[in-house]
């Protein structure tokens, strides 16, 4: 993920057969019910949704998308607009918003009450009121990960986030970078850490797979580590980048350049890794128009059956 979209998020506020062989604690996931779907990071057309919101939605709405992923979430508005009337708008297009982000971090955790801060339980009430399966971190303080005692501490935070959650009926979840896949502390990278130190009954994880291979991580790897952990899937292909400094840049899907194989993962992501959202998420474009690119994305993964 470029630099420019982690500054956005900081400013704005498995399959069963797999559960037969996963921990105990994994094996409680099976009366989760998450209904299947196909939908759209709404960063994808951030420029689009900054200019005319509602036209986006609609445009949107007309390609077939049913379901959003915010990435706007700041002084209690999703893009200018209380929950109650985020909602009724998606409502009137026979949209739902599943999920979304919004980075916790040390705001949002009082140390001397032992609690989170109102500003915390505000997005989680807010989520609650767009009906909400997931309530995702798209990341973690540069501060955060730098210490690990530090790290251990804000993943049973995360514990407690999806306790919070839970009372409404959801749960908290978290979206990879590229670092937690190239950073290590004491020598353990800090994806282990995280998955290790966090209740995968509390805490989801959303697989960028595109990030991920920024970071030098095999993402079918990291399914098979770990199985039945990733309800979620942000749906990237990736080509060479040719500006910035990471190595690759999201496009197309099916139009990337052999880096990853992004309808075996999907199918991977279905067949072992627990997921059941599968959302799709491209932040370059190659000269095409960013509503262009999401026409062309779902129906290509209504082509692989996906729908």
């Amino acid at each position: 993920m470029n630099s420019s979209r982690r500054s956005f998020l900081r400013n704005s506020a498995f399959g069963l057969g797999a559960l037969a062989f996963a921990s105990p604690a994994l094996q409680g996931l099976a009366a989760v019910k998450y209904k299947k779907l196909v939908g759209v990071q709404l960063y994808s057309v951030r420029d689009d949704m900054r200019k005319d919101p509602q036209g986006t939605l609609n445009a949107l709405a007309e390609m077939g998308y049913k379901y959003v992923e915010h990435a706007n979430y700041m002084n209690r508005k999703f893009y200018g607009w209380e929950a109650k009337e985020f909602r009724k708008r998606l409502d009137d297009l026979g949209m739902k918003m599943p999920s979304g982000h919004t980075v916790m971090g040390k705001a949002h955790w009082d140390d001397a009450k032992n609690d989170f801060t109102d500003l915390w339980k505000y997005t989680v009430e807010d989520a609650a009121i767009m009906g909400q399966e997931l309530v995702i971190s798209p990341s973690i303080d540069m501060g955060i990960r730098k210490d690990k005692n530090l790290l251990l501490k804000y993943m049973e935070i995360f514990n407690k986030s999806g306790e919070l959650c839970n009372k409404s009926g959801m749960r908290f979840g978290y979206h990879n970078h590229d670092f937690e896949f190239s950073e290590k502390l004491e020598g353990e990278l800090l994806y282990d850490i995280m998955l290790n130190n966090t209740d995968p009954k509390l805490v989801a994880q959303q697989l960028d797979i595109g990030n991920m291979i920024n970071g030098g991580g095999v993402p079918a790897e990291v399914m098979k580590k770990f199985p039945g952990r990733f309800v979620s899937m942000h749906v990237k292909d990736e080509v060479p980048a040719k500006s910035g400094h990471e190595h690759f840049e999201s496009t197309v899907l099916g139009k990337g350049s052999g880096q990853i194989d992004v309808q075996a993962l999907v199918k991977l992501g279905d067949k072992e890794g627990g997921t059941k959202h599968f959302i799709i998420e491209q932040e370059a474009y190659q000269g095409l128009q960013p509503l262009e690119c999401m026409k062309e994305n779902i129906a290509i993964m209504r082509g692989w059956g996906y729908k």
